[in-house]
């Protein structure tokens, strides 16, 4: 307590630069504990659930005509309980689909409300269990047009909510009844929902057979639980027993087309993502560098001040002050320290939260609030233990001697160890930063095969056809609009898909992205090139003809051998042709697009068909696209709905949403580089201090004897120059390979060039000597009578 205290009045004693140390040490702590509460957040998905470690996830694996063997979370919604049926090791299995984000109207207040629902049968709560408030979850989920909704969405609609009913904006006339309130799900979960609709309900919302069907309409999550002490991997001979007597070989080997079936932990299947492993280790890194980083320089201003320290270490020597005294010292000064970094580091991030949570996606009480706290707890107890040992051992070592002479020791090889990992993180920081941002001003710039800058789109769902044609005449006649169409699907959107068959075969040869119907003139306003034959023939009420892109006729000259022209050819496409006898005709061959985004792209073939009848997302190209020209489309849909909310919404502001996260990242680079930045500035400056005032009278000295201004600099620019080439070559080796992996989940890349390396260093390098050189100039210009005169 005693050395807590001494620590706490000295605070601003002169010449201790602990403020500087308290402020450097407080913004690293910030940053780096906030990306440490990041990574244990991305670990800790779905820890919540009881009996996680017997859940299973059901993937379909699928291989078409001896492909590549490709696994799908999702499976047709019979799959799982057949699977309960023929495999006595399964205790328990439930399914789900998404149906996105719903906007419904109360029956009573007409106030409308959002979430995100999903449509789950009565046994989901079995394996995926949420606390239940109001209600009785297996019966709500067993009654047609009953509901159960988060804690969150009663407590918007407020008071007592079972029994209240509600319409489905996107589903207009089917009258929901809610049943039951649930504990809103926690963000750390694979899976976040807000309505729950009992699967007795989907023959209202779609196709009738959906729940029970075996092959096709892939669309459902589904779930096992096993019975305690099953090994998932000891039933792969009874899944693949199961697979024969529903999928027989031989029809799977007629049809070219194989199917399977494989369970994957719930406890993994977010940790386990390919870019959830690459933005955990990239982002303990980036964390690693700032405290480490931080610390060290917490260290160095410590060292560099041990001139100024050793008579009064001495004296405490000579008092009898043992070496565990001087140790006590020592942490009781970085006690306090570290105590007043950490409330500065709680004050920042409580000060900048709302950008906090925008870089990481994820709220504040979830980073801090949680087991994740425990292990920040961890990290600031190692922390303070460096911060304490290892300036106490060094003080320790100070000579009793030194309370009679002045101390000499000046620990420059330690200092200068110190400077070089700050160095070290700098220059790995600063290039990681020019990449990230180079790679996302390529993604948001990148022309993906169609011209969206003037572009803007509204979701018409639920939207009858007349009115559907009624609005898409009204926003024609909007000055500044050059086109206007309807679509059903937008290409940086998730593409459903759909087999190809020749007309009266079997074999289905390949899967494709079925971007469903489009209007008239749509790849005139998305200036999609047709490469081969001719676009639609409109206003064809019941059109036959398909236009396929690029990669569709090179598939069909590797598996079906077409060689000549494809125009005029027919294929079927499941869904579309009903038992292969409605063939459709090839129209046209369109340019290659990209559909989805770089950091998603969907590789395969894509298809277009003609709808005369207005489709479900209203599609307008401006003159040019701004605030007014979006205003008046705005306008001019809530004139023509009222009572509706449809929002405008431009491309351009979906296209740059598709690399949100890679955005999020180069931000959290960007902050993090420029806290590091700072930190090695202070320590720099604090290392050019302490050297200027040891070599006073050296410089002195020199001075007399003719040494001129930039002799003196060059001497200090000397000192560290080696170790500054060396980190910052060492940085740009570790940004370069961290860079190739982080670069792994996008299809097309900004090249790592060389010389972008090579101006990275030599940029760092210039702030550094300039640093050295500003620092260490008023000394050298300082008239050498004032060093000299008390010798």
């Amino acid at each position: 307590m005693k050395n807590i205290l001494i620590a706490i009045r000295s605070i601003f004693k002169k010449g201790r630069h602990n403020v500087m140390k308290i402020v450097s040490l407080g913004i690293g702590l910030a940053v780096g504990l906030v990306l440490i509460a990041k990574v244990y957040f991305e670990q800790s998905y779905d820890d919540f659930y009881p009996d996680r470690d017997r859940v299973y996830q059901v993937w379909a694996k699928y291989q078409q005509n001896g492909g590549e063997l490709k696994d799908y979370p999702q499976t047709s919604g019979g799959i799982a309980p057949t699977m309960q049926q023929q495999i006595p090791e399964i205790e328990t299995v439930t399914r789900y689909t998404s149906f996105g984000d719903w906007t419904f109207t109360m029956t009573d207040t007409k106030m409308k409300y959002s979430g995100r629902c999903i449509i789950a049968d009565s046994c989901f709560f079995d394996i995926l269990p949420r606390p239940m408030l109001i209600g009785n979850a297996k019966e709500v989920l067993s009654t047609p047009m009953y509901v159960l909704v988060s804690s969150r969405i009663a407590k918007n609609i407020g008071g007592d909510v079972i029994g209240k009913n509600f319409t489905v904006d996107s589903s207009p006339g089917r009258t929901m009844t809610i049943g039951g309130v649930f504990e809103e799900v926690p963000e750390n979960s694979h899976s976040r929902y807000d309505v729950i609709v009992s699967m007795a309900s989907a023959g209202r919302f779609m196709w009738e057979g959906s729940p029970t069907n075996m092959l096709g309409n892939d669309r459902y999550i589904s779930y096992v639980k096993l019975h305690k002490g099953v090994n998932p991997l000891a039933l792969e001979e009874q899944v693949h027993t199961f697979v024969n007597s529903y999928f027989p070989p031989e029809e799977q080997q007629k049809t070219g087309f194989n199917i399977g079936f494989s369970f994957h932990e719930l406890d993994g299947l977010h940790k386990e993502l390919p870019q959830v492993k690459r933005m955990t280790w990239i982002l303990s890194l980036l964390a690693f560098a700032l405290i480490f980083t931080a610390v060290m320089n917490y260290i160095l201003i410590v060292i560099s001040s041990i001139v100024n320290r050793s008579k009064e270490v001495a004296v405490h020597k000579c008092y009898g002050a043992s070496e565990n005294n001087i140790h006590g010292m020592m942490f009781g000064e970085a006690l306090v320290h570290i105590v007043l970094s950490l409330i500065l580091a709680l004050l920042l991030i409580l000060a900048f939260r709302g950008t906090v949570e925008e870089l990481l996606a994820t709220s504040l009480d979830s980073l801090l609030l949680s087991n994740g706290s425990l292990v920040l707890l961890g990290i600031c107890i190692l922390v303070f233990f460096v911060s304490g040992f290892m300036p106490g051992s060094l003080y320790a070592r100070i000579p009793v001697a030194s309370a009679f002479r002045n101390y000499r020791e000046n620990k420059r090889i330690w200092k200068k160890a110190l400077l070089l990992v700050q160095f070290v993180a700098t220059g790995f920081l600063v290039t990681m930063l020019v990449f990230v941002a180079r790679q996302y001003t390529f993604m948001v710039n990148d022309r993906p095969g169609y011209a969206y800058e003037n572009l803007a789109y509204c979701g018409l769902a639920g939207v009858d056809s007349t009115s559907r044609a009624k609005i898409l005449d009204e926003v024609m006649r909007l000055p500044g609009v050059v086109a206007a169409t309807t679509v059903y699907q937008l290409p940086f959107e998730h593409a459903s898909g759909n087999n190809i068959l020749l007309p009266g075969e079997t074999q289905e040869l390949f899967n494709i992205a079925d971007l469903y119907w489009v209007g008239n003139g749509y790849l005139d306003m998305m200036e999609i090139p047709v490469i081969q034959g001719r676009s639609f023939t409109e206003n064809v009420t019941n059109s036959r003809e398909v236009m396929v892109d690029r990669r569709f006729v090179e598939k069909m000259k590797l598996v079906a051998g077409w060689t000549d022209d494809v125009i005029g050819k027919d294929i079927c496409v499941t869904e579309h042709s009903k038992w292969n006898e409605e063939p459709f005709t090839i129209c046209g061959v369109y340019e290659n697009i990209r559909l989805g985004g770089i950091s998603n792209q969907d590789m395969r073939p894509s298809v277009l068909f003609y709808a005369h009848k207005p489709m479900y997302t209203l599609q307008v190209k401006f003159h040019e696209l701004n605030n007014d020209s979006m205003a008046r489309l705005q306008q001019k849909i809530s004139e023509t709905f009222p009572d509706r909310e449809l929002n405008a919404i431009s491309f351009r502001s979906e296209i740059m949403d598709l690399y949100k996260d890679s955005r999020q990242f180069r931000d959290s680079v960007m902050i993090g580089g420029l806290v590091t930045f700072l930190v090695t500035l202070i320590g720099l400056i604090g290392y050019t201090n302490d050297e200027v005032s040891r070599r006073r009278k050296e410089i002195a000295v020199r001075r007399v004897n003719g040494a001129t201004l930039w002799d003196i600099l060059r001497l200090f620019i000397k000192d560290i120059g080696y170790i500054c080439i060396y980190a910052v070559i060492l940085g740009g080796g570790i940004a370069y390979f961290v860079l190739q992996k982080w670069q792994e989940q996008f299809t097309e890349k900004v090249p790592l060039s060389w010389y972008i390396f090579l101006g990275c260093g030599v940029c760092v390098l210039l702030i550094i000597y300039s640093v050295v050189c500003l620092d260490a100039r008023k000394t050298a210009n300082d008239n050498p009578v004032n060093c000299l005169k008390s010798e």
